[in-house]
Protein backbone atom coordinates (compact mmCIF):
# COMPACT_ATOMS: atom_id res chain seq x y z
CA UNK A 1 0.00 0.00 0.00
CA UNK A 2 2.85 2.38 0.84
CA UNK A 3 4.48 1.72 -2.54
CA UNK A 4 1.27 2.70 -4.33
CA UNK A 5 1.02 5.90 -2.30
CA UNK A 6 4.65 6.82 -3.09
CA UNK A 7 4.07 6.03 -6.76
CA UNK A 8 1.00 8.30 -6.82
CA UNK A 9 2.90 11.14 -5.13
CA UNK A 10 5.71 10.87 -7.67
CA UNK A 11 3.18 10.82 -10.52
CA UNK A 12 1.48 13.97 -9.19
CA UNK A 13 4.84 15.70 -8.80
CA UNK A 14 5.68 14.98 -12.44
CA UNK A 15 2.26 16.13 -13.66
CA UNK A 16 2.40 19.41 -11.75
CA UNK A 17 6.02 20.22 -12.57
CA UNK A 18 6.34 23.62 -14.26
CA UNK A 19 7.54 23.14 -17.86
CA UNK A 20 10.35 25.25 -19.28
CA UNK A 21 8.91 27.87 -21.70
CA UNK A 22 11.68 27.04 -24.18
CA UNK A 23 10.99 23.66 -25.69
CA UNK A 24 13.29 20.81 -26.53
CA UNK A 25 11.25 19.51 -29.44
CA UNK A 26 8.79 22.35 -30.10
CA UNK A 27 8.77 26.11 -29.49
CA UNK A 28 12.38 26.41 -30.72
CA UNK A 29 14.13 29.79 -30.99
CA UNK A 30 15.87 31.12 -34.10
CA UNK A 31 19.14 29.34 -34.83
CA UNK A 32 18.20 26.07 -33.13
CA UNK A 33 18.27 22.82 -35.11
CA UNK A 34 14.88 21.64 -36.42
CA UNK A 35 13.33 18.92 -38.55
CA UNK A 36 10.07 20.67 -39.43
CA UNK A 37 8.69 24.22 -39.38
CA UNK A 38 6.04 23.22 -36.83
CA UNK A 39 8.83 22.98 -34.24
CA UNK A 40 9.90 26.64 -34.58
CA UNK A 41 8.36 29.68 -32.91
CA UNK A 42 8.71 31.50 -36.25
CA UNK A 43 7.18 28.52 -38.15
CA UNK A 44 10.16 28.43 -40.55
CA UNK A 45 12.71 25.61 -40.55
CA UNK A 46 15.34 26.84 -43.05
CA UNK A 47 18.34 25.20 -44.72
CA UNK A 48 20.94 26.76 -47.01
CA UNK A 49 21.28 23.73 -49.32
CA UNK A 50 20.47 20.04 -49.44
CA UNK A 51 23.47 19.03 -47.32
CA UNK A 52 23.21 21.64 -44.56
CA UNK A 53 21.47 21.26 -41.21
CA UNK A 54 18.09 22.96 -40.95
CA UNK A 55 17.68 25.69 -38.33
CA UNK A 56 14.79 27.87 -37.20
CA UNK A 57 14.83 31.24 -38.98
CA UNK A 58 12.63 34.35 -39.14
CA UNK A 59 9.96 34.57 -41.82
CA UNK A 60 10.67 36.62 -44.94
CA UNK A 61 9.89 40.34 -44.85
CA UNK A 62 8.39 42.48 -47.62
CA UNK A 63 10.35 42.40 -50.91
CA UNK A 64 12.46 39.45 -49.70
CA UNK A 65 12.77 36.09 -51.43
CA UNK A 66 10.29 33.51 -50.19
CA UNK A 67 8.93 30.03 -50.74
CA UNK A 68 5.32 29.04 -51.06
CA UNK A 69 3.96 26.63 -48.42
CA UNK A 70 5.25 23.08 -48.82
CA UNK A 71 4.31 19.79 -47.19
CA UNK A 72 7.99 19.07 -46.48
CA UNK A 73 8.09 21.64 -43.68
CA UNK A 74 11.71 22.63 -44.45
CA UNK A 75 12.42 25.62 -46.69
CA UNK A 76 15.34 26.96 -48.71
CA UNK A 77 13.64 30.38 -48.46
CA UNK A 78 11.27 31.08 -45.57
CA UNK A 79 7.58 31.86 -46.19
CA UNK A 80 6.36 35.43 -45.83
CA UNK A 81 5.47 37.20 -42.61
CA UNK A 82 1.81 37.49 -41.66
CA UNK A 83 -0.12 39.80 -43.98
CA UNK A 84 2.25 39.31 -46.92
CA UNK A 85 1.85 37.03 -49.92
CA UNK A 86 4.58 35.11 -51.72
CA UNK A 87 4.22 36.01 -55.41
CA UNK A 88 5.59 32.87 -57.06
CA UNK A 89 5.12 30.95 -60.31
CA UNK A 90 4.54 27.40 -59.14
CA UNK A 91 5.77 24.52 -61.27
CA UNK A 92 5.46 20.78 -60.81
CA UNK A 93 9.24 20.33 -60.80
CA UNK A 94 9.62 23.22 -58.33
CA UNK A 95 7.03 21.62 -56.05
CA UNK A 96 8.91 18.32 -56.05
CA UNK A 97 12.36 19.87 -55.56
CA UNK A 98 11.17 22.62 -53.16
CA UNK A 99 12.50 25.39 -55.44
CA UNK A 100 9.39 27.47 -56.09
CA UNK A 101 10.82 30.85 -55.03
CA UNK A 102 9.13 34.23 -55.25
CA UNK A 103 9.01 37.65 -53.57
CA UNK A 104 6.96 38.71 -50.53
CA UNK A 105 4.44 41.38 -51.47
CA UNK A 106 1.77 43.28 -49.57
CA UNK A 107 -1.20 42.87 -51.93
CA UNK A 108 -3.37 45.05 -49.66
CA UNK A 109 -1.21 48.11 -50.36
CA UNK A 110 -2.05 50.31 -53.34
CA UNK A 111 0.47 50.07 -56.17
CA UNK A 112 1.25 53.35 -57.81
Amino acid sequence: MEKILVLLLVAFAVVYAVPDPRGIIINLDEGELCLNSAQCKSKCCHREDGLSLARCAPKASENSECSAFTLYGVYYKCPCERGLTCDVDKTIVGSITNTNFGVCLDLGRDTE
